[in-house]
């Protein structure tokens, strides 16, 4: 089967979930979200499996043990392929917002951030990232990502790199609101062209992050 688009009343589901984000909601309206969301997400990573590798949908439950938040259910759906947390990944999502796609280190734990700005700090490695970085920018990506308010600790302020290394968690996000394409297969289309303009960020967060040897919690 190939990607058609997500189902007519895809949105329509979220909207009403972040209006009513309770389990009578969930349970009246789990068969919108099987149909127009999930199902069509299995397809499109199945799709993607050639090219990007094998991917995973996330589970719609929230992860409410530290959090103030204790709403139960996700307000969007998303998708990934990755090698591990935080050591690289294609992702793309769909909720209110429209459909999300995004790469490179969406978590990092302290020895991924360490070897992150090791590279960062050197000229070679971390001057690659930096122009990856302005190259994806001028392409009309979001640079976005947790960053410390001042400087890493024994880092000079006048580094060359220090708005990178200033990143606790670096990656690239793009949107589309909601629009007839999302329900169409151009929808897969812009998802495959923006993933192959991610390589190059993914692979340096491979080669530089690497996959954490901490179990995360």
């Amino acid at each position: 089967m190939e990607f058609s688009g997500f189902g007519e009343h895809a949105i329509d589901f979220f909207d009403g979930l972040e209006a009513d984000n309770s389990k009578v909601y969930w349970d009246a309206n789990k068969s919108t979200y099987q149909e127009d969301v999930r199902a069509p997400m299995l397809v499109l990573l199945n799709d993607l499996e050639p090219e990007f590798g094998p991917g995973k949908v996330f589970r719609p439950f929230r992860d409410v043990r530290f959090s103030k938040d204790k709403t139960p259910y996700k307000t969007h759906c998303g998708g990934v392929v990755e090698q591990g947390r935080g050591g690289g990944a294609f992702y793309v999502q769909i909720g209110v917002e429209g459909v999300m796609v995004g790469g490179g280190s969406f978590a990092m734990a302290s020895d991924q951030l360490a070897r992150f700005r090791t590279a960062v700090d050197e000229d070679r490695r971390g001057g690659q990232l930096e122009k990856i970085v302005a190259k994806l920018e001028k392409s009309g990506w979001d640079i976005r990502g947790d960053r410390l308010k001042s400087k890493p600790r024994g880092v000079a302020p006048e580094h060359p790199r220090i708005e990178l290394l200033r990143h606790r968690t670096l990656y690239a996000a793009k949107v589309w609101p909601p629009d007839d394409t999302l329900h169409e297969p151009g929808c897969g289309t812009r998802v495959v062209k923006a993933w192959r303009e991610l390589k190059a960020f993914n692979e340096w967060c491979v080669d530089h992050v690497g996959v954490s040897e901490k179990p995360w919690r």
